[in-house]
């Protein structure tokens, strides 16, 4: 039981003052048994207030520390800071938040939020003479890591680490590196070539002896924890082994009967069962798609390196300390009928329109017409009501990309028109650039709501698109155009499988979640797994690649010492009263929990390094033998009496 408590109330620069009376909750709470001092701060978290904190635990002799303030989220760590650089072990610290569950909360009501304060503190006090000092449990990690996608934010993921000193797992389910970037021909807000961009990064990766590559293969088991992960992974055959001239690939390629929409080109063209890769496809080999080829041995008769089905599956096993998740994200396929799609045979999406652009050089065709006028209609899988999807979200890439191919297609091949049906253009930043580029060259946008969504008809053998314009005060304004391209939405990846291996949560809108979009951006609630690129929200090429730089970096800070410090706020078991039911270890949402012989008892045991702390087993155990070090029952019961008194 703690004897010496000093207890800080912080003004926050008037976040708090303004709406708790900070002399009220300083009077309230002095008195209280044990309390050896109450200060107030006009910023706690300031330097000079850490100094006077520091100062008076050690001339003091404090052995325990309340700082009421702002949210743990924030300052938790700094306080914790305070209190080891003064001999006082950390967890003997306690932070009562009184801005946002409190100030803010009640800004409306001066006098309840000073009470509230003080029952708050108070709380914190009784948690405080309870608390204990804990010691946190090292255990040595391996620095090796896992990128899980090999588009261009997983190779520059790879790059990163390699770059550091860890050795890189880049694992790559398709055959070839690239990823979307490979496919979208020139890019905003630079005109780069996406290919000369995986090109780039493809030849760095191979000057990196500690980067290793895996095609065709996918994660298929985990298990381990932070630091120390042990994986399989399993590499389909690729269908081709040894050498082939140029001209043998090509006749294998045409001597194979098989064919099916590519994909590569989103169905605009076929490939055969036998594939090469396209520009800003790498390695720059053939491969047999097994589910396709139909095994006539058509290929392997003009070169025998050609080898459909003639290897097993191989299963590799690694050790690694950590993941980076960068598997990118699909382009949103609208059902059919939806404006049009699959029912009017011009009306295709921006990513076939941006494929189509590339397979065209001096003029624009498509289906033998050559295209003049070109209506774009946004948001086509984005920003819909419940009546349309669940895609509430704006996938921000969208109107930049729109704008840029309009800018494009004009500069390519001069005599086109471009009509912009939209619900108001989000070029942001420098794309706004973009915009005014497209503004400046004659495109046309009109704008519309969800109550009138842009109409598409076929009449006459001609396409018309027709809308009532806001920017013309609500008049209804119809071309025909020669090709209806939809501006069609990032979607989540179907990563079901993967997430569920690596326990990655998932928002609302499908995409893989971070902790907080701003303290702890690229990392999951799972420690060594992060997350990174389209894998995560809509983002462009640079946000992506930021996004993959900031993944490297964090989970090489946490692999790179040899050692790391857990948490010691983890869950006890009491094997004296444990009797083994099992409802702990079903409840752990981190199978933290095992059963272990104890001198001829089974009990639950904790494996300290995969429990995060969550107090999920404690209140399932039927005979109370779990405690949460840091919350205890009797620190946890203590708060409840503080806030129960009148």
């Amino acid at each position: 039981m703690k004897k010496k408590i000093g207890v800080y109330v912080c003004h926050c620069g008037g976040n708090i003052s303004d709406y708790v009376d900070i002399e009220k909750v300083k009077a309230a709470v002095k008195d209280e048994a044990d309390v050896f001092l109450v200060k107030n701060t006009l910023f706690a978290c300031a330097d000079s207030s850490q100094k006077m904190m520091e100062d008076d635990i050690k001339a003091q002799g404090l052995d325990a520390m309340v700082v009421a303030s702002c949210s743990p989220k924030l300052h938790l760590n700094t306080f914790r800071g305070v209190a080891s650089r003064a001999g006082l072990n950390p967890y003997n610290y306690v932070q009562v938040n009184i801005r946002e569950q409190n100030s803010w909360a009640h800004s409306d009501n001066p006098a309840g939020a000073t009470e509230k304060a003080i029952q708050l503190v108070k709380a914190g006090i009784a948690r405080a003479k309870e608390s204990e000092a804990l010691t946190s449990m090292k255990i040595p990690t391996t620095n090796a890591v896992a990128v899980i996608g090999a588009g261009i934010g997983g190779m520059r993921t790879a790059l990163g680490l390699a770059d550091m000193g860890t050795e890189v797992y880049l694992i790559e389910k398709s055959f070839f590196v690239g990823g979307r970037t490979a496919q979208w021909g020139t890019v905003a807000p630079n005109n780069d070539k996406g290919d000369v961009l995986t090109a780039g990064l493809f030849a760095e990766i191979q000057k990196r002896s500690n980067i290793k590559l895996f095609t065709g293969a996918e994660l298929i088991e985990k298990s381990g924890s932070v630091g120390n992960f042990d994986i399989k992974i399993r590499i389909r055959p690729r269908g081709f082994q040894g050498n082939a001239t140029t001209s043998e690939i090509e006749s294998a390629v045409k001597a194979c009967p098989v064919s099916t929409a590519d994909e590569f080109n989103f169905g605009l063209t076929q490939r055969k069962a036998i594939f090469i890769p396209q520009k800003g496809q790498f390695p720059q080999q053939p491969a047999i798609d097994e589910a396709l080829c139909n095994q006539c041995g058509a290929c392997s008769k003009i070169n025998p390196a050609f080898q459909p089905a003639s290897t097993a599956e191989e299963v590799l096993t690694l050790h690694i300390g950590g993941f980076v998740a960068n598997t990118g994200f699909d382009p949103y396929e609208p059902p059919k009928g939806e404006y049009g799609y699959g029912e009017i045979e011009n009306v295709i999406t921006l990513p076939q329109f941006k494929r189509l652009i590339e397979l065209n050089d001096k003029e624009l065709v498509f289906k033998g017409k050559k295209v003049k006028k070109i209506a774009y209609i946004y948001c086509v899988g984005s920003r819909q009501d419940d009546d349309e999807g669940n895609n509430k979200y704006c996938s921000r890439y969208c109107c930049t990309s729109a704008t840029h191919t309009g800018v494009t297609v004009k500069n390519k091949y001069k005599d086109v028109l471009n009509y912009h049906f939209n619900r108001g253009i989000r070029t942001y930043g420098k794309a706004e650039l973009i915009y005014g580029q497209a503004s400046r060259q004659g495109d046309v946008f009109l704008q519309f709501t969800l109550d009138s969504i842009p109409q598409v008809e076929r009449r006459n053998n001609k396409t018309y698109v027709k809308v009532k314009d806001i920017l013309t005060a609500g008049k209804i304004i119809e071309t025909d155009a020669d090709l209806v391209v939809l501006v069609t939405a990032m979607v989540p990846r179907e990563n079901e499988e993967l997430g569920h291996l690596l326990k990655i949560p998932e928002g609302r809108d499908h995409f893989f979640n971070e902790i907080h979009m701003k303290l702890k951006p690229v990392e999951t609630v799972i420690d060594g797994v992060m997350i990174a690129g389209t894998c995560q929200a809509p983002k462009n090429i640079l946000e992506t690649l930021n996004s993959s730089m900031a993944a490297a970096a964090k989970v090489n800070s946490v692999l790179t010492k040899g050692e790391m410090a857990l948490e010691p706020t983890l869950a006890m078991v009491n094997p004296g009263a444990c009797t083994w039911c099992g409802k702990c270890a079903e409840a752990c949402p981190f199978d933290a929990i095992v059963q272990v012989d104890n001198d001829g008892k089974l009990v639950a045991k904790v494996n300290e390094s995969n429990c995060k702390g969550c107090g999920m087993c404690t209140p399932v155990c039927p005979t109370d033998a779990i405690d949460l070090a840091g919350y205890t029952n009797a620190q946890i019961g203590a708060m409840i009496d503080a806030l129960a008194e009148l």
